[in-house]
Formats: structure tokens, sequence, C-alpha cells
């Protein structure tokens, strides 16, 4: 099927049991994160928690939809990376990797799920220790927190992907910190996991997306990454790469074997998702990778650094543009955050005030935001006050 007529045929919001999906997938990894984070502990290995999470993913979707007589594909929809520090994104260790968690460390959780294809990502900080974060640490996983919280109010319909580009770096600045470039919000759609609609994460001459605007019944995983450093993230070693996607539309004769071999069990097995070469038998995959990706029949995506001694926080969520409002649908409560900065800017305050669903004409009452609600307690989203560090909590 073309491109072009899969748009014509393309399910969306309009139908209740895409949405159904959408909010199956994302109940699953919500509780996979919850999972992987109560798994962050001093001494764990990266590549065991990784394990854990994409194996709860597994498991649970493989409950669902089973006695259908169509088959309905379901599963990880981007593999458990456990990001640590002055390390940006992607790392999902392979079993040969004996890294190990330690006190103290900021742990980055990035997962994704999806059942029949409509896609639930999210990734969360957490600090390695008992009590509050405060100083530097508080402030970046504050700045990824704030920013994805004007996002979430942003992304609505009428409104443009350059307005949120440009209000996260304002948020971000506010806690002396820097959004980190490269980082790119996509639209979801079935089967799709960087649809053609993009937010960038920073405007600059190097990287430019097509002016898009926000429109009912659209599906975004907003993707939020802050720095203590410069917010220009190095690849260190092409080696640490473990995560590749299938471009399914290029095509390339492979000359070596262990090539064949390795692009013939990705097919199979990971036609359309991003998977972690970690559930590839792993000597013919290192070998048979290099070929794929020098001939783009894979995108990989790189493991990045800042450089060793800043901090990089990440929040990424997954939000429906539902006629009634947003509706932000993965999330994880924070630990209680002791930022060094406050959040001072009008117009800042202005955004986090929104509300995020519309008001229909003799329709429910809004819920005022209460004074003083934590942050850890954020996920949904009605107006938010500035002076804490999130929203209130819906479950």
């Amino acid at each position: 099927m073309s491109d072009d007529e899969r748009e014509e045929k393309e399910l969306d919001l309009t139908s209740p049991e895409v949405v159904t999906k959408y909010k199956s997938a994302a109940e699953i990894v919500n509780k996979a994160l919850q999972l992987v984070v109560s798994e962050c502990k001093p001494k764990a290995k990266i590549v065991d928690i990784c394990e854990k999470g994409d194996t709860y993913i597994r498991e649970q979707t493989g409950n669902m939809y089973k006695n259908v007589k169509k088959k309905i594909e379901r599963g990880v929809a981007f593999p458990t990376c456990i990001s640590v520090n002055n390390t940006v994104c992607h790392f999902s260790a392979l079993a040969s990797d004996e890294t190990v968690l330690e006190e103290g460390d900021m742990v980055k959780i990035d997962m994704g799920c999806h059942i029949d294809g409509f896609i639930a990502v999210v990734a969360h900080t957490h600090v390695l220790q008992a009590g509050p974060v405060t100083g530097r640490a508080a402030d970046v996983i504050a700045a990824a927190n704030t920013a994805a919280e004007v996002a979430l109010r942003l992304v609505r319909p009428g409104k443009k992907n350059k307005d949120v580009t440009d209000a996260i770096q304002k948020v971000a600045a506010a806690y002396d910190c820097k959004i980190v470039e490269g980082v790119l919000s996509h639209q979801l759609k079935q089967f799709v996991i960087d649809g053609n609609k993009v937010i960038l994460s920073i405007s600059n001459p190097d990287t430019r997306v097509d002016d898009a605007e926000f429109e009912e019944n659209e599906v975004y995983g907003i993707d939020i990454v802050t720095s203590t450093g410069e917010g220009k993230p190095k690849l260190l070693d092409e080696k640490h790469t473990t995560i590749y996607k299938r471009a399914v539309d290029k095509n390339y004769h492979l000359k070596m074997k262990a090539s064949r071999f390795i692009f013939s069990e990705i097919s199979q097995k990971f036609p359309i998702m991003p998977f972690t070469a970690r559930s590839l038998e792993e000597k013919r995959a290192r070998l048979g990778l290099v070929e794929c990706v020098n001939h783009d029949l894979l995108q990989p995506y790189p493991v990045l650094h800042e450089k060793p001694g800043d901090l990089v926080a990440h929040i990424k969520f997954t939000v429906l543009l539902m006629p009634n409002g947003s509706d932000r649908i993965t999330s994880h409560p924070l630990q209680e955050l002791q930022p060094t900065k406050t959040i001072d800017d009008p117009e800042i305050k202005a955004w986090l005030a929104l509300g995020t669903k519309t008001k229909k004409k003799g329709g429910g009452k809004k819920k005022k935001a209460k004074k003083g609600d934590k942050a850890e307690e954020s996920t949904e989203a009605e107006p938010m006050d500035a002076t804490t560090n999130g929203a209130d909590a819906k479950e």
C-alpha cells in the first residue's frame, strides 16, 4: 500500500476503538515505567532493568486481543532505555554489558508500547537517592517537567510547532538550563513512531522542519530533554548504539552472509518498530548490523553524551488532541524537587495557567488548580500553579 493510500485509509481518534487502543498501550507503558523505576537501585545491572521493562510490555500486550480472528500486532514500540547522568538517550545495554547503577545517579528511562500499531511513549527522570532532589539536579528535572507542562498546553489545535519550540527554550533558560539540540517530538500514527509533523527542540540553521499546525484528532509524542551543560551532545562511540529501526523505503542487496541473516531476522521480527540489538543473536548482529546501517537499511538511534559532570533530564509523554481538549495519557510522578530557581516570568506563568480541556457549551465544570500541589504528583493538566513544579495529579 502506498503512503498516499494509507493516508486515505488512516484510522484516527474519531474512532473510539483507536482511542481505546492508545489508552490501553498507555496503561501498560505507565505500569512498565513504574516497574522499571522500582528496579532502579544502586548496583542493579542496567541490562537486567531494560530486559524487565521490555518483558513486562511483551507479556501484558500478549494477554490482549488473543481471541480475535485477525491477528493484531502488539508489543514494544520503543525498547527500554536507561541513560545515566550525562548520557542523553538511547542507552539500552547488550547482554554482555556489566554496567550498574550507582547511588546518586540521574537515571532517564525511555520506553514505548503499541497495540495494533497505536503507540504510547513515555520517558521519566529519577535520581537514585532518598529525600528531595536539590541543587542543579532539581533545576534540570524541573526545567524538563515545566517545559513538558507548557508544551502540553501549547500542543493544541490552531497552534504551530514553532510556538512550542520557542516556549520550551524559554522555560529551560528560566532554570539556567539548556534544551538539548537534535531532539524531535513527532506526530504518532498507526505503526508510525516518527510521523511527518515534527516539533524541533531548538530551531537552528542546521535543522529545519516544515512549519506545521496542530489539528484535532492528532496524537503526539512530546519529547523534552534538558541539560545543565551546553545542550550540544556528541556521539562518543558508534559501538554504544544498540537501537535501530528498519527503513522501510530502502533496498540494497547485502554482500555479507551475516548481514543477510540479521536483516532477514529483523524483517520478520521487527518490520516497523525500533528494536534493540539485544534481541538478535549478538555475535552475528554486531557484524551484520554495520553493513545494514552503512547502506541505510537501518536507521540507528545513537547514544549521545553531554560533557562529564553535566546532568541531563528527560520527560516524554503521549498526548491525544481530542475534541474536548488535550489528553496526556503517559506520565509518572516525579520525586520531590527543590530547585534553586523559581518561575517569575509572566509569559511562562500565563502558559502554565492555561487549561488543557476545551469548554463546551453547557459542559462540565472546570477544576481549579489547587495551590501548593506538589510536582511529584504531576500528570494531568488542569491549570498549573507556577509556584509548584508540576500540576495536579489525576489518576
